[in-house]
């Protein structure tokens, strides 16, 4: 499978710092809504769960997850939470934005239909042998 291309050098690194800002920006205003810990250790690894759908193949995985990995998501619940207001939608807005900056953070990017290694940060796990 030919591999997909990626951001290399300093733009990744850029990236990833970006995703350590955002990480660190959600959790702080987290902290700042005064809502639980509890809450926040028990939701960080929700949107993981879109892991699930690469049973349905590499292109249908890749959109669920990047669904579920990408800001559009999480600002939309965080406008709902202000606007109802329901600061239960916004906390957990939070706490996905600070999943998606964790994400970055360690590189793992938006995946591409290629399968799950193949992200927008470069490759993840291990290459096959024909790419090495």
């Amino acid at each position: 499978m030919k591999a997909t291309s990626h951001v290399t050098g300093v733009p990744r690194v850029v990236l990833r710092a970006e995703g350590a800002a955002l990480l660190a920006a959600a959790t702080f205003i987290y902290w700042q809504t005064g809502a639980a810990w509890w809450l926040f250790a028990a939701l960080f690894f929700a949107p993981d769960l879109s892991f699930l759908g690469y049973v349905g193949g590499p292109r249908v995985g890749a959109i669920v997850y990047n669904t579920a990995h990408t800001l559009i998501g999480p600002l939309v619940l965080a406008l709902a939470g202000l606007l109802l207001p329901a600061p239960t939608l916004t906390a957990i807005a939070l706490i996905w934005i600070a999943h998606i900056g964790f994400d970055r953070l360690l590189g793992y990017g938006l995946k591409y239909g290629a399968g799950f290694g193949y992200t927008h940060l470069g490759p993840i796990g291990r290459r096959p042998a024909d790419e090495t």
